[in-house]
């Protein structure tokens, strides 16, 4: 009987040892998580995923789209890069250009990366920053 504690034991350390020596080998990198609900909010994900995937930089970067409804005027959509929401649009009731709406949000998307990139290699300037974001604000 105390043979078999002791090897249960050593399995349970055994297990611990290798599910950790497994966790540090996990790193999840940038993902496009899609929290839309309509037709339109899932194709602006799907073209809007297909382009961030050929991006290289976006390593780590997560993103998240999310899609609020109004069943009589239609339905907002906003992106959040990092906790940080970096794009919103409107899409009414009836047929809109999602794909082209899509490109506008990646474009910036790219534009508000680039800027987070430089900020970390040569450090940020807050006044700079606040100026980039929102150019009618001097």
């Amino acid at each position: 009987m105390q043979f078999r504690s002791k090897s249960y034991a050593v399995l349970l350390v055994l297990g611990l040892a290798a599910l950790c020596a497994s966790a540090t080998e996990l790193s999840l990198g940038g993902m496009v998580l899609d929290r839309t609900l309509s037709r339109f909010g899932k194709d602006f994900s799907f073209y809007f995923a297909s382009y961030w995937r050929e991006l290289p930089g976006t390593e780590g970067t997560t993103i998240v789209i999310y899609e609020q409804v109004y069943p009589q005027a239609g339905t907002r959509l906003w992106i959040e890069m990092d906790q940080q929401r970096i794009y919103q649009t409107t899409f009414g009731r009836r047929q809109n250009d999602v794909k082209a709406q899509a490109e506008q949000a990646i474009l910036q998307s790219i534009q508000l990366l680039a800027l987070k990139n430089a900020d970390a290699l040569f450090g940020s300037d807050p006044e700079f920053a606040a100026s980039e974001l929102n150019p009618g604000s001097q």
